[in-house]
């Protein structure tokens, strides 16, 4: 699909003031911003005034995608630090104030003592009271808020999650900071990113169940299920993801479950949060030691996968899972 005909995934209708270009054949994202300027944000209608100079980015893959997308020089300060910044923006991202200790979340009055005049974050659960504050608190303070449209809903599924709903929104936040191409941009280098590895993938007569083994919780092994990336570049590379028939995107499980699924493939989120068993080579040794997960064959054999836990939420780095996997996968043959 020619990347001009793409449109929003799950997303509300764009109610900007150029929606007369795109009934014309064109995307908001071909011509310069026009302020003001609204747009359908998980259900909620946002202004955004003018172009943003002032920015909260609540996590750290918001302050990743902002610097991909020609906004990084406007962030103010950022939050929620759980890993190193990769080196393209690595000195960019040094320079940004983090407002909370790594692993948080901002506070709400943190926040305001920022005095911004944009906030963007990945997750729901920090749009909340307890956190950064809820976003209508921040609309009432005249302050416009965007939440990716893959988590609207804390954990829920979402209805045809996929990287057409990532790359647009891209493009929204190339809109929103006044440099509409920069997310045209992106989005297309992106895209080509995941064209190029799709086409690499070796055809099998059977396709390889895998789990997405992301962390544990108290020894209950957490993995993705429907709804969200992991479940899209599944299909994308014609492998079946054993949890695809959970309720939530991310999913609580069982050993026991894990077991009676059997994977051909694990692949593993690889994290450095600090938490027990959330490195790749803690879950190996994990799977190793397990006496029921240590007999699979996926185990016994190796079979593992090992693909940044950053990357297998939507973030800049999202569309490197694709490549890896594939990679991994014609490797293990």
């Amino acid at each position: 699909m020619a990347l001009a005909a793409l449109t929003i995934t799950g997303c509300g209708a764009d109610t900007s003031s150029d929606a007369g270009a795109k009934a014309k054949g064109t995307t908001a994202a071909t011509s310069a911003t026009t302020y003001p300027f609204t747009l359908k944000n998980c259900g909620t209608d946002v202004s955004y005034k003018a172009a943003p100079q002032k920015v909260v980015t609540l996590n750290q893959a918001a302050a990743e995608i902002l610097m991909d997308t020609g906004g990084g020089d406007r962030i103010a300060v950022a939050g929620y630090e759980i890993e190193k910044m990769p080196p393209p923006v690595a000195a960019q991202y040094e320079k940004i104030p983090v407002l909370s200790a790594p692993g948080t979340e901002i506070k709400h009055e943190k926040l305001l003592e920022a005095q911004p005049d944009f906030v963007y974050g990945s997750f729901a659960s920090m749009f909340t009271k307890e956190q950064s504050g809820e976003r209508k608190q921040l609309h009432d303070l005249g302050v416009p808020t965007y939440l990716t449209e893959f988590d609207c809903t804390y954990h829920e599924t979402v209805a045809n999650a996929d990287f057409t709903m990532l790359f647009e929104e891209y493009r929204r936040l190339g809109k929103i900071m006044g440099v509409p191409e920069a997310g045209e941009k992106l989005a297309a280098q992106q895209k080509a990113v995941v064209d190029r590895a799709v086409a690499t993938v070796e055809k099998r007569e059977k396709p390889l169940k895998v789990m997405w083994f992301y962390s544990t919780y108290e020894g209950t092994p957490w993995a993705a299920g429907p709804g969200g990336l992991p479940q899209h570049i599944s299909k994308l590379v014609g492998v079946e993801n054993i949890f695809a028939d959970a309720k939530t995107k991310w999913a609580e499980v069982s050993w026991d479950e894990v077991a009676a699924r059997n994977p051909d493939v694990i692949i593993l989120a690889d994290l450095t949060r600090g938490e027990p068993n959330d490195t790749a080579k803690e879950k190996i040794e994990l799977l190793k030691k397990d006496p029921l997960t240590s007999k699979l064959a996926a185990v016994k054999g190796d079979k593992f996968i090992t693909i940044p836990g950053s990357h297998m939420d939507p973030s800049f780095g999202s569309v490197s899972a694709v490549p890896a996997l594939v990679d991994g996968l014609n490797k293990l043959g």
